[in-house]
């Protein structure tokens, strides 16, 4: 599942570029941890890109290592041209406005110490006039805006339900009017009944404030409704990318097939044997040589074991498979 340039957007539009990321982390011993190896995608300005995998794939360090929250061992990450990857000090610190984000724990992720007031002005409140001038009219606006009642502002964040935490987070990361809103797995720590109500919020928020999204989750019916592309990662690896339309209608890969059969009513174009692909996930701190999935590969051959597979185009549309022996017959893989 190698990284490759052939799955670069076309045209000018493209708001944030990710070329053969790589991190990794030390686990004692002389072992290392390859939480994500050469990672490659684009995202257009305006577009909403899933990531989607099981736990332990990488998604989430993608994320954060996009908004530097993690350190980046290897590649690039473009952001309106410039690589973040090289920044630090000052001139990261004035990048960051641009890139928000929502934590999968929305409780845990609000300081409970402040008024959520506070909370979400924190960011105006250190930049001031630069962005945009601390006012209690502004915070009001946001919650209002996020669905939480202004007056509720003085209180904090153990006196509301997990749901109104996370609007509450949204509206911290919305103050600073940033390009990219990156979500963190934003519903799986909400109740079913809530879930359709954040998603619905974070495209309003979207379509209000002109947002980028990169949206990240373990579950592919949620970032079906969401998504206008995906990317499928297994085990720090991109295995497919395409357009939601696309990857549902015509999945390639077997482990995009196994996610889209483990959905409780699975698209029409996957058995729900196809499912059924264990549950040993290989250690990231010695991957798989080859292709990473061969190990819980139906289609698995030698080929597999030995040779890494390169990222190649299917049919006629934007959507690309890293896989030797791609499931979907009725298109052929040709090389860009």
């Amino acid at each position: 599942m190698a990284g490759t340039g052939h799955t670069q957007l076309r045209g000018d539009d493209v708001l944030l570029r990710v070329r053969d990321l790589v991190v990794q982390f030390p686990a004692g011993r002389k072992r290392v941890v390859h939480a994500v190896s050469e990672v490659t995608f684009d995202v257009a300005e305006g577009e909403t890109l899933g990531i989607v995998g099981e736990s332990g794939c990488g998604k989430s360090t993608v994320a954060r290592a996009i908004i530097r929250l993690v350190d980046i061992t290897a590649g690039e990450v473009r952001f309106q041209g410039q690589d973040l990857a090289g920044l630090e000090g000052e001139d990261l610190r004035r990048v960051r406005p641009s890139l928000q984000m929502i934590f999968q724990d929305p409780i845990s992720s609000l300081n409970p110490r402040r008024r959520v007031r506070d909370v979400i002005g924190e960011g105006l409140a250190v930049w001031g006039d630069e962005i945009g001038s601390w006012s209690l009219d502004r915070i009001d606006e946001l919650m209002e805006a996020v669905g939480v009642e202004a007056r509720y502002g003085d209180r904090r964040p153990h006196e509301f339900s997990g749901g109104q935490c996370q609007r509450i987070g949204i509206a911290r990361a919305l103050a600073l009017d940033p390009k990219v809103l990156i979500c963190d797995e934003p519903v799986s720590a909400l109740d079913v009944s809530i879930q359709a109500q954040i998603l619905n919020l974070i495209q309003d928020m979207k379509r209000r404030y002109g947002l980028t999204v990169l949206f990240i989750s373990h579950d592919l019916s949620v970032v079906k409704n969401v998504s206008d592309r995906i990317v499928v990662m297994y085990l720090g690896k991109v295995c497919e990318i395409g357009s939601t339309e696309e990857l549902y209608s015509r999945p390639a890969h077997p482990y995009t097939r196994a996610l889209l059969a483990s959905i409780p009513e699975p698209a029409p174009t996957v058995d729900v044997s196809e499912g059924d692909i264990g549950d040993e996930l290989p250690s990231a701190t010695a991957p798989p040589s080859g292709c990473r999935f061969h190990t819980r590969c139906p289609r698995a051959t030698d080929v597999c074991r030995d040779v890494e597979p390169v990222t190649e185009q299917i049919g006629d549309a934007d959507h690309f498979v890293a896989c030797h022996h791609p499931v979907a017959a009725e298109v052929a893989v040709r090389a860009p």
